[in-house]
């Protein structure tokens, strides 16, 4: 048995990324494969309609997605590409628990 067993079963079975259409804000909660420690990553939506990504107070380097991961993930939530955030995301070391979107 795995000593972080909520990461493990996400892994075996992912969320399911249900997003309201038009949404100005979408959170994903996240869990780590290091103890299955939770974050948050927010996108919100700019006046010029863009989106914004933050981690909270940390750094998105912490999640060790892979490539250029913060235009990427800007890039694809500004084209509503969440099957692409949900693969950039899974690059790193964290899984996706939960989406809420307004």
């Amino acid at each position: 048995m795995s000593k972080y067993p909520k990461y493990e079963e996400l892994k075996r079975n992912p969320a399911n990324l249900e997003i309201k259409e038009n949404a100005k804000e979408v959170i994903f909660t996240l869990v780590s494969c290091m103890c299955d420690n939770v974050n948050r990553l927010t996108f919100k939506k700019k006046e010029n309609g863009e989106f914004s990504v933050s981690l909270g107070i940390e750094c998105l380097g912490n999640l060790q997605m892979e490539g250029d991961y913060e235009t990427d993930l800007r890039w694809s939530a500004d084209d509503w590409d969440w099957k692409e955030v949900e693969r950039v995301i899974h690059t790193g070391t964290s899984r996706i628990e939960s989406v809420r979107s307004r």
